[in-house]
């Protein structure tokens, strides 16, 4: 028998009164039920309209399912005219599943938001990824390796305390065998022609170390990828979370607006401090 959710009722009654304001599609049928992708969508939408896209990937390892972490970025890039979806893929606690069947659910999603591209209003051409810890390495897995890309291909990235050493016991033992490990292991998977990549990181995570990131956005950069590192004293792996620290979510939040501004993505924020 699988594993029971483990949240409880009312962690389950919060994340339905966060969810409110999204429009929850089901992408993919599980034997335990649904996985859904969480639309936010700009207010002056307009049916046949096309606009840029961001797709968030929650964290936790693949362990629970966690797609409120996001919402209040997702409610943000609404009120910047783009589309902001969190996401759902398999977990352990209620599929028993790991890294590469979430992996499969993003590509699942993925061929699903192309095939229907036109209906949702999506720019395939200016659709951004977004992740933390392991859902950050959700995010990278459709841009590092060379071949077999997924059909909607990232403009651009941005990653909060990335995953990106899959090689030690305690994350290789969450993948089929220790091959697969290293076999998408980002810190082994860096190569030339990424998208534009920005990566917030608390220096005193102890959970995915800073010191990765400065290991990987150092080998992104020989091969003349553009990638930016934004580090943040004594923060550790949960930093940028709204109910964790009011001041660096905002830091992170406008971190990332400039990021996507810069890309060409999003409009210049008359009213930005």
């Amino acid at each position: 028998m699988l594993p029971q959710s483990r949240t409880a009722p009312l962690g389950q009654s919060r994340q339905r009164e966060m969810m409110k304001a999204a429009t929850t599609l089901a992408y993919f049928q599980t034997p335990e039920g649904p996985l859904h992708a969480h639309f936010f969508v700009p207010h002056d939408f307009h049916s046949g309209e096309r606009r840029p896209t961001v797709i968030f990937f929650h964290g936790g390892f693949w362990d629970n399912l966690m797609p409120t972490q996001f919402v209040p970025q997702c409610l943000h890039f609404a009120t910047r005219g783009a589309i902001a979806i969190s996401v759902e893929t398999r977990v352990q606690s209620v599929h028993g599943t790991g890294p590469l069947e979430a992996l499969e659910d993003v590509r699942t999603l993925l061929a699903w938001l192309d095939e229907h591209a036109a209906n949702f209003g999506i720019d395939t051409d200016r659709v951004v990824l977004v992740g933390t810890s392991g859902g950050a390495w959700l995010a990278l897995q459709q841009a590092l390796p060379k071949k077999d890309l997924p059909p909607i291909t990232p403009r651009a990235l941005a990653l909060f305390s990335p995953l990106l050493d899959t090689t030690p016991k305690s994350i290789a033992a969450r993948f089929p065998d220790a091959a697969s490990a290293r076999k998408l292991c980002p810190l082994r998977q860096a190569r030339r022609k990424l998208p534009p990549i920005l990566i917030c990181h608390g220096k005193s995570d102890r959970v995915t170390p800073f010191k990765d990131a400065r290991r990987f956005v150092k080998a992104l950069r020989w091969r003349r990828n553009s990638v930016e590192l934004l580090d943040f004293e004594k923060a550790e792996h949960s930093f940028f979370n709204f109910n964790v620290s009011d001041l660096h979510y905002e830091l992170t939040l406008k971190a990332v607006d400039r990021f996507l501004v810069g890309q060409g993505l999003l409009e210049v924020d008359e009213l930005a401090d």
